[in-house]
């Protein structure tokens, strides 16, 4: 008869596969051999320094781990967003990461993981409204912000100290344990929750704990690629009116 897994071996797998790990990349960022599968089957013990990763990293409670606790998350005052890695050009001065749609689908997960970023292409941005800040870009997916943010725009935003200096005035990206999202924020009163708003009606409100949001950024501008149709409607008849005027010109000199 088999004997039942300890409780904190089947937590812990469960927390690996909610992230999108193989058992391989998650005992890499955790620190911990080769493999996660003899936690997993119930023959190591996790390492008290893996427990305080995933405290750390994704607020994970450890008694909830260990099933002394129903709440997965740690309750934590503050709300801290900042980010959890800065890059520097050569002169120590700070330089301006681009995360892409593709990029973002692992972020969340190497979000310690200085390596990692070190792949992204980066910026510095010399004019004087980006400075004495913290700035990153990220590339707009899907439809959820229209009109606003077309798919496929990039936003400029400045990293957010705390949860708690969002205003539901402006956009933001927020940085979730599984996914990053470019949304507004209004926060419930009694702090149990968030509510992330699309721009688009189309889309519901997402309801999230606060523990699970790892870092916030205020979006302060944006650089898009597209025109819609009404501006690309007026371009093309500006461009008529020019070849019209430019014919006539034309037969008066004839």
């Amino acid at each position: 008869m088999k004997s039942k897994l300890p409780i904190e071996s089947q937590r812990f797998k469960r927390i690996r596969q909610d992230l999108g790990h193989t058992q391989s990349e998650f005992a890499e960022f955790l620190n911990i051999g080769n493999t996660t599968a003899d936690i997993e089957r119930g023959k190591t013990r996790i390492t008290g320094e893996a427990v305080a990763m995933l405290l750390d990293l994704y607020k994970i409670n450890p008694l909830w781990l260990y099933g002394k606790s129903e709440s997965k998350y740690l309750k934590t005052s503050g709300f801290n967003t900042m980010p959890k890695v800065i890059t520097t050009e050569d002169d120590d001065q700070e330089n301006m990461l681009l995360v892409s749609q593709k990029a973002a689908a692992g972020y969340p997960s190497n979000i310690q993981d200085t390596s990692w970023y070190k792949k992204l292409p980066a910026f510095n941005m010399p004019i004087p409204q980006f400075r004495n800040s913290t700035y990153r870009g990220f590339q707009v997916e899907g439809n959820s912000m229209l009109p606003n943010l077309q798919p496929g725009d990039w936003v400029l935003a400045k990293a957010l100290d705390s949860i708690e200096d969002a205003s539901t005035q402006r956009m933001y990206v927020v940085v979730l344990d599984d996914s990053v999202l470019v949304k507004r924020i209004s926060i419930n009163p009694k702090r149990e929750e968030l509510v992330l708003i699309s721009e688009n009606p189309e889309y519901p409100p997402i309801f999230v704990e606060p523990e699970r949001v790892l870092e916030v950024w205020e979006v302060s501008s944006k650089l898009t690629f597209s025109l819609d149709a009404n501006a690309e409607n007026s371009v093309l008849r500006k461009l008529e009116s020019s070849m019209e005027e430019l014919k006539s010109q034309l037969k008066e000199i004839r």
